[in-house]
């Protein structure tokens, strides 16, 4: 057949019609598919039994409960549960990705091990827990031996008040060291501030779901704050049933999520929150719209008064009217006076008006004096103990344990006091400064450190100048880890110690994160543990025991489980709380009837086999409006001028002068404003001549950026314009962008005096002018291929720097330029 264009077409028709005709490529897909599904290295799940078991998250301090979906005993899916009232409903993101973290040997240490390599290399030798457990029993006892119990130093993120905390801790003063360090978070400044205003060291509670008016001053809320469940649910009542009843403003200097889809987006200057806390407190003020009876029966210092030397003070109002008027407070946030003023009225002329801070997840501790301010304008529209307000509540009638018994060799190495100077002179309110161990550490010629254990913590990822943790562990004769993944810190330890992960452990959770009432979960095993870990509380035990009889006798429990139990004898002989929740009735809104709870257990092994079952004591209960006695603050009432603060300065001014004690401690303000809510402008080692830009790292919620790693399927989440491939983006403002010609998707260098990363850049008009922000939780350099040198950490480049006051790190400071590359 000749082959020409007419034949060509009619051989092109004739074998589609024929390949629609024949059985051929139906078969062919048929085999595929067949092939497919049935290669040797496809797995099949093996059938097996459903069940479900219930307990409580614990990747992150939120706490909400879980149900696990179980084939005979492998554990296939994460869910919410109903009967749980701190979430009754979905966990978070991270939470229901858990599972990947459970059961991924490429990013979980398997067995204890010792490091054969160089420090840092990750070269680790497998040993048995018998020789691991005498490898670190050896340490210990030779630093008793040598009388330097002292150098022995612990680094922990356990949550503030776990009964893991408290024998870590333990096992310190046992030994003869101060040396307990925690990782800190806005809890720390939550706890700091209520101390220093209503002298109550209850946590910080918040009625959330009782307020009209939210107003919150940088909190993510759809990013992660607070209990996370929780939080997502009470956001979705207001948006649902309560839609039009509650008003939420978000106070950002980014469109984050949470600003985005607020009734209101009031947009600020990077780190002058606090400052506008202060201008809506002038407006409620000089308009006369402040709770007068309040101020006038429960608080101090706000009006004028003379103290006991016969010295005029001028009070906080003085302050407010003086420093912080409207059109004052615009130029410092950038926030229009009138602006200001619209809503400082909107927000005093609620029912039931609250102010949240606390940026991002609180994960990050925050500043000081911020969080007083905006404390301060909660006591000014009478929140303070209200409903919808910040509730005031006593510590968990949880058993603290009996003192240590400190012998000989401990009593001396006590005495000697803690290295990172927590309550000293400088710093005189803080219980722990982890973030002053490196310059500690690196300056002195021999280390005053020896060994130091760290637990539920990776500080050389999550706190800022990580550079200086690492030259610090570098420097450290020996590191031991009990961390569970092969995060950057365990790449630096000597011993591994494997803990088990959650799901396979036994934990309690103590009073979620602003939770408006008291409650303790039970996070019960669901599974047996998968590898050769061990529960880092049994090992503390075990190894308390085996330092013989001056650490020993401190540790009078078997293991774990009995030592926890024995906290919940408070319990069961305190105030009468719940069991169980059936979820007919929200806890906040049995809290708002006022009803009397009766305990539905009647002794402690009674409550103990109760919480067996549903992992759970609440007392869904509080005095809504009773303030006589409330506060524990040296004058009884409402500080706005807190008398600790200058008692403090005045103790110390015997050996310098008060300015030179304020100095000391980073406090630029003088005076009485010294010991009352002020606004402190934020300091940077960056001369802005040379590093024009205002470094902000910012959380977000389908990404965990404390020492838990993210689970990989998250990463499917993040969107292009915050990481492509290995890149991470730094967002900034098109009007920023243009002054320093730079593009969209063009590679920078960011630099700032702690160190440099690499990024890419994201024009956004929701960015502050002036500001360089990038996401918090990507740019590991450990794990495995899924997360290992996805994007970049910003936490390499903060400056090390202190929060006035606090001593504890500063996020929000360093400047930083950015160089096309």
């Amino acid at each position: 057949m000749e082959l020409n264009r007419r034949n060509f077409i009619k051989f092109l028709v004739g074998g589609v019609a024929g390949i629609h005709v024949t059985p051929l490529p139906w078969k062919l897909t048929d085999d595929s598919a067949i092939w497919t599904q049935n290669w040797p290295w496809v797995p099949v799940p093996p059938e097996g039994a459903f069940a479900t078991e219930s307990t409580v998250c614990t990747l992150c301090p939120g706490g909400c409960g879980i149900e696990v979906r179980k084939v005979d005993e492998r554990t296939v899916k994460i869910e919410g549960r109903t009967d749980y009232p701190v979430n009754p409903g979905g966990p978070c993101p991270v939470g229901m990705g858990g599972l990947q973290l459970l059961c991924n040997e490429d990013i979980r240490f398997t067995r204890p091990m010792k490091r054969v390599g160089p420090r840092g290399s990750g070269d680790f030798k497998d040993i048995t827990w018998d020789e691991a457990m005498e490898a670190l029993r050896g340490r210990l006892a030779g630093l008793r031996e040598q009388g330097r119990p002292e150098a022995l130093v612990a680094i922990d993120g356990s949550p503030r008040g776990s009964t893991q905390a408290l024998l870590l801790e333990r096992l310190l003063m046992s030994m003869g060291s101060s040396n307990y360090t925690r990782i800190p978070s806005a809890e720390d400044t939550f706890w700091m501030a209520g101390i220093l205003m209503q002298g109550n060291e209850g946590p910080m509670a918040f009625d959330l779901e009782n307020a009209d008016f939210i107003l919150s001053f940088g909190s993510g809320l759809l990013e992660g704050w607070g209990a996370p469940g929780r939080v997502l649910n009470a956001w979705g009542m207001w948006r649902g049933e309560q839609k039009g009843k509650t008003r939420i403003v978000q106070v950002d200097s980014r469109a984050s999520n949470t600003a985005s889809k607020a009734d209101r987006w009031v947009a600020v200057k990077p780190g002058t929150e606090a400052a506008l806390a202060l201008g809506l407190a002038h407006v409620l003020v000089t308009k006369n719209l402040y709770d007068r009876a309040f101020v006038r029966d429960h608080a101090f210092g706000f009006e004028p008064w003379e103290s006991s030397d016969g010295k005029r003070r001028a009070g906080f109002k003085a302050l407010l009217l003086e420093k912080y008027a409207p059109s004052k407070v615009s130029r410092m946030t950038g926030v229009p006076a009138a602006e200001i003023e619209r809503l400082a009225t909107d927000f005093a002329r609620a029912r039931a008006p609250l102010a949240l801070c606390g940026k991002g997840k609180g994960d990050l501790n925050g500043s000081l004096y911020e969080t007083m301010a905006v404390l301060a304008l909660n006591a000014l529209v009478g929140g303070i103990n209200r409903r919808g307000g910040v509730l005031v509540h006593d510590k968990l009638p949880l058993d603290p344990f009996a003192a240590v018994e400190a012998d000989a060799i401990a009593s001396a190495g006590l005495r000697k006091g803690r290295l990172d100077g927590a309550g000293s002179a400088t710093f005189p309110f803080a219980q722990s400064l982890v973030n002053r161990l490196p310059e500690l550490v690196l300056k002195s010629r021999s280390t005053p450190v020896d060994t130091v254990l760290v637990l539920a913590a990776n500080p050389l990822y999550t706190l800022p100048g990580s550079g200086a943790y690492r030259r610090m562990f570098e420097k450290v004769p020996f590191i031991v880890s009990f961390s569970p993944y092969r995060d950057e810190t365990a790449m630096m330890a000597d011993l591994i110690l494997p803990d088990h992960v959650f799901l396979e452990k036994l934990q309690d959770v103590v009073w979620p994160s602003g939770l408006q009432y008291p409650l303790v979960g039970l996070s019960r095993p669901v599974i047996e543990p998968l590898y050769r870990t061990r529960h880092a509380g049994d090992v503390l035990i075990g190894l308390a025991k085996g330092l013989g009889e001056g650490v020993a006798d401190n540790f009078p429990w078997e293991n774990f489980e009995e030592a926890l139990k024995e906290r919940f004898k408070g319990i069961a002989e305190g105030a009468p709380g719940l069991t169980s929740f059936d979820g007919s009735t929200p806890p906040w809104e049995t809290m708002a009837s006022g009803g009397d709870i009766r305990a539905d257990y009647e002794s402690l092994d009674d409550l103990w086999e109760k919480m067996q079952s549903g992992g759970l004591w609440f007392r869904p209960a509080h005095a809504y409006g009773v303030r006589n006695g409330l506060f524990k603050t040296p004058t009884g009432r409402f500080e706005f001028f807190s008398t600790q603060i200058e008692l403090a300065l005045e103790e110390q001014s015997q050996h310098g002068g008060t300015d030179e004690v304020l100095a000391r401690m980073g406090v630029s303000a003088r005076g009485d404003e010294a010991c009352m809510p002020h606004f402190e402008e934020a300091s940077s080692g960056g001369d802005p001549a040379h590093y024009p830009l205002i470094l902000v790292p910012y959380e977000m919620i389908n990404l965990a950026s404390g020492w838990i790693p993210s689970p990989p399927f998250l990463f499917k989440t993040i969107f292009d314009n915050q990481l492509l491939k290995q890149d991470s983006f730094v967002e900034l403002n098109p009007e920023t962008a243009a002054k320093l010609n730079l593009r969209q998707g063009q590679r920078v260098m960011v630099e700032s005096p702690a160190g440099r990363i690499q990024a890419r850049v994201s024009l956004f008009e929701g960015a502050a002018p002036g500001a360089a922000y990038l996401p918090l939780g990507l740019g590991h350099t450990a794990y495995d291929e899924f997360l290992k040198d996805k994007g970049a950490n910003p936490n390499e480049i903060i400056e090390p720097a202190r929060d006035p006051l606090s001593g504890l790190p500063a996020w929000w400071n360093t400047r930083v330029r950015l160089r096309r590359i």
